[in-house]
């Protein structure tokens, strides 16, 4: 059996990349970071042919080869460097048929590093709407390597495809013959002098050696310090150089559309996705449009995962009690029951709700929308200081803030990504999304507003909505702080409306809720079982009197009476509350009272700095831990609506709970995120910046609410 090959899959941006990486791997992927850098690192495996097994490196997408963010760094690294694990054995250039001049730059840039290449055209059909014709065989002459039409979402040549890398793999096909451009030219002195210091390079592979010696880390000292002295001898001048190399470039690139490309409607008629922009991108519509589509996205988590979470709110319930009536009345059940089974219910009841979410934002990314998005709030964000860009990792902060925070990589200015930085986790994360169901299924009554806009669907949007604007008012107030002086500008290509991909949503909420399952129901198991040890044990100077005290009042009734019962339940009620937990709780509690909070959410606050979904956990052992046995069939949302203030007011009114959504809305509860500011950063300043500010915010803005509605 040949040994597996290293494929790598470059390509510009909305090119079908993605698409094809999906369709090459199937479900055999892995994301991880490039070493060194946090950028995603999306690997696969696929089978070729019999035999033929390839390593598929998803490398992120450029324009050109000459590098400006951390993204494409990644990938001119890659392709530059001997030295790097992923050096590919073969190259596969996606690039787009409808946008075909602008991707052969690229492509040409890449043949001529003279690794081997093969060149996968997708978005033919796009082409043929805008009246575009490609000769294939022509294009593949005058490129000099094979060019195969592909359609990865519909698995459309992709055969194809594997048949001709098989013919590469074998030998059949080698890098391309002869350079796109005279590179050798261009520089012909400098290049000769860096080929015999960097042996085995290509004269376009030396051209960008000269181009980029500084920042290329695989260069020993003595090399550098010969090409230093060849760049100062000839007076090397770089810019000069890349322009007219990009000038040559492309008039190749003309004289090849010239022959090998037909536009049989030269005024290239109006397409769907430009009509339907034309209402979905318009000043006032496309704004509507977007809150509805909101709208329909978070009352479509309740109205759709409402029944799953029913059934499996209502199983864990069932089972509890079950458990509890079947097995021994000691410690060991005590702690299965009450630590793990509760832990486990408390984080199980909400994956319908998070492969819904993360379902819906995989249709709107796979139809296009979700770019029109980052497209609309453009001038909101100019108006900030912000940029464009920046719009993609607050949007892609709904799911989670880490992968946002490394998304703010693709902007150049230092400190516009700064501020997307610190202001990124106010968005609502999927992290909160337990928290807010939890409380808003607790004191929003679920009714209808003009008999069609649910009230708790409003209520969700409102909270998602609240944090974004939140993020705009605090970049706002950091731009007089933090001084933007580089102009920067926004340029985006918004990709054609297509039909979303279900197989890829199915595997995408599936990924989504092992990940939920497997990271967060590890620690919420693990902090629930740390929280019944301290919900159950407590100093002896404070447990044994307690324990002598009721032990003869209860002696003092009978077994079966109703008193026997009201005893037992306060004996498990002041057993929590002189527990460590217990002390823990009523020691902070005067801080938060003022907010609504009780002890026992105290605590929540606390262990949910691990991770914010651990407060349901941390409710259901507090509530579970200090309950009669013989109520464990109850939900623990009937747990806490029946919790009280020791005065017997309820704990959990519209005040608190409104309270609670808004502390969590804004607080830093996640150490994962402060991690990630650091490693982006490079420094625990700005972490610490951004714990006390979202704290304080958080706070004062929960005070201002629980005053107004209680």
């Amino acid at each position: 059996m040949q040994a597996p090959i290293n494929i790598a899959l470059v390509g510009n941006p909305n090119s079908g990349k993605s698409s094809l990486f999906n369709a090459l791997t199937g479900l055999n992927q892995k994301v991880s970071n490039f070493p060194g850098v946090t950028v995603d690192k999306k690997t696969g495996t696929a089978q070729i042919v019999p035999g033929l097994t390839a390593n598929i490196i998803d490398l992120p997408g450029t324009y050109s080869l000459y590098p400006k963010s951390a993204d494409e760094y990644v990938t001119y690294d890659v392709l530059i460097n001997p030295d790097n694990a992923d050096i590919p054995d073969l190259i596969i250039i996606v690039a787009d048929a409808s946008n075909l001049k602008r991707n052969l730059l690229f492509c040409s840039q890449i043949i001529d590093l003279k690794i081997p290449v093969i060149i996968g055209l997708t978005m033919m059909d796009i082409a043929r709407k805008k009246g575009v014709e490609i000769d294939l065989d022509g294009l593949e002459r005058e490129l000099g390597v094979p060019v195969v039409s592909i359609n990865p979402r519909k698995s459309k040549g992709v055969a194809e495809l594997k048949k001709i890398i098989d013919l590469a793999a074998r030998g059949n096909y080698s890098a391309a013959p002869r350079d796109f451009i005279n590179n050798g030219a261009l520089a012909k002195p400098v290049t000769d002098e860096i080929k015999k210091a960097v042996p085995g390079k290509s004269d376009y592979a030396a051209l960008h050696i000269a181009v980029n010696a500084d920042e290329l880390h695989f260069l020993n000292i003595p090399q550098k310090a010969a090409i230093k002295q060849t760049l100062q001898t000839h007076q090397f001048n770089k810019t000069k150089v890349q322009a007219e190399e990009i000038m040559q470039r492309y008039n190749r690139i003309k004289h090849i559309m010239k022959s090998t490309v037909v536009e049989t409607d030269p005024l290239q008629k109006q397409l769907r996705s430009e009509k339907i922009d034309d209402l979905l991108l318009h000043r006032f519509w496309g704004y509507v449009i977007l809150l509805v589509v909101m709208f329909l996205l978070f009352q479509s988590i309740f109205w759709l995962a409402s029944y799953p979470m029913d059934w499996i709110e209502g199983g864990f319930g069932q089972l509890s009690g079950w458990l509890t009536s079947v097995l021994p009345d000691n410690k060991i059940t005590d702690v299965f029951v009450n630590g793990i089974l509760a832990g486990i219910s408390g984080f199980a009841v909400f994956i319908p709700q998070i492969m819904i979410l993360f379902g819906l934002i995989t249709i709107l990314e796979d139809t296009g929308y979700m770019a029109r998005i980052s497209f609309l709030t453009d001038r909101l964000m100019r108006q900030v200081g912000l940029n464009g860009k920046s719009v993609m990792p607050l949007i892609s902060g709904v799911a989670c803030a880490v992968p946002a925070i490394m998304a703010t990589r693709t902007i150049e200015n230092k400190k516009e990504r700064l501020i997307t930085i610190l202001v990124t986790p106010l968005m609502s994360c999927s992290a909160r999304l337990p928290i807010y169901t939890m409380m808003i299924a607790l004191v929003i009554p679920d009714r209808r507003i003009f008999g069609i806009l649910g009230l708790q669907g409003l209520i969700m949007m409102g909270l998602y909505l609240l944090g974004f604007f939140m993020a705009i008012f605090i970049a706002a107030i950091m731009k007089l702080f933090v001084k933007i002086r580089e102009k920067s500008y926004f340029i985006m290509e918004l990709p054609v409306y297509r039909a979303p991909r279900w197989k890829n949503v199915g595997t995408t909420m599936v990924e989504k809720a092992k990940i939920f399952v497997t990271d967060a129901g590890k620690v919420i198991v693990v902090i629930s079982v740390i929280l019944w040890f301290l919900a159950s044990y407590g100093p002896s100077s404070r447990m044994q009197p307690l324990h002598d005290k009721y032990e003869k009042m209860i002696a003092a009734v009978p077994a079966d009476s109703p008193a026997a019962d009201s005893l037992d339940k306060a004996f498990r009620s002041e057993k929590l509350s002189h527990s460590y937990a217990g002390i823990l709780g009523h020691a902070i509690e005067p801080a938060i009272r003022p907010l609504g909070f009780d002890w026992k959410i105290g605590i929540a606050l606390i262990t949910s700095f691990a991770a914010r979904e651990v407060f349901v956990g941390t409710m259901a052992t507090l509530y579970s831990v200090g309950e009669n046995p013989d109520d464990n069939n109850a939900t623990l949302r009937e747990k806490m609506a029946a919790a009280k203030w020791p005065d017997g007011r309820p704990v959990y009114t519209l005040a608190a709970g409104l309270s609670l959504m808004i502390f969590y809305s804004f607080a830093m509860q996640c150490m994962s995120t402060l991690a990630i500011v650091k490693r982006e950063t490079k420094s625990w300043k700005m972490p610490l910046i951004q714990l006390v500010y979202m704290t304080a915010l958080a706070y004062i803005c929960s005070l201002i609410i629980f005053n107004i509605f209680k």
